[in-house]
């Protein structure tokens, strides 16, 4: 079952907006050197109809960098039990990362989609974020990832490594602004008796 409500690190509050999207930030520039190698790798096999040596070097330095991403995401974001994270991101960015591919026939969403869901569980979460949240951001963003690589062709290899981790940042914005929204919401006032 996917927790990922955490009240903080002991003696801490919530992850303050500046410290989550810098970890954002730090784990998409590790993401995206291993995206870009693993398409490029990905590309070549179809390309020549074989794998060569420099094919192969690109799929498994991709591969080998994308847990390094993980890890940046959940240590920086100060995730209270980031090596549990870990793991569990990574088996569920494998899971999700491989269906998403084998349905949508490419390998580009399937990689946003596997990272996105790795993410929700390896970015810290606090009270006001939750799972479901987060599932929608990243389903957003394989979506749009689909709708490009059927549209835009190889642009979407360039932009790709961007949507995984900030779909998650924004899901998280959005929601505290609907938790803010309902909190300071006025209670409606009693009926008046005449």
């Amino acid at each position: 079952m996917l927790t990922t409500r955490h009240s903080g690190t002991a003696g801490t509050g919530p992850l303050s907006p500046q410290r989550k999207w810098r970890a954002i930030a730090l784990a998409t520039l590790v993401l995206t050197p291993a995206i870009w190698a693993l398409l490029a790798g990905l590309v070549a096999i179809a390309a020549h109809d074989r794998v060569d040596a420099p094919a192969a070097a690109a799929i498994v330095f991709g591969l080998a960098l994308i847990p390094v991403a993980l890890i940046v995401l959940a240590l920086a974001s100060e995730h209270p039990s980031a090596p549990a994270a870990i793991t569990r991101a990574m088996g569920l960015g494998l899971l999700v990362g491989i269906f998403v591919s084998a349905g949508a026939a490419d390998a580009v969403t399937g990689l946003v989609a596997g990272v996105g869901a790795g993410g929700i569980v390896a970015l810290r979460a606090d009270a006001a974020h939750g799972w479901r949240m987060r599932a929608v951001g990243v389903a957003v963003a394989a979506a749009y990832t689909f709708v490009l690589a059927r549209s835009a062709g190889g642009m979407v290899l360039v932009v790709a490594p961007i949507f995984p981790f900030t779909s998650l940042g924004l899901a998280d914005h959005l929601s505290e602004w609907r938790r803010a929204r309902t909190q300071t919401r006025p209670e409606a006032a009693p009926p008046v008796d005449r």
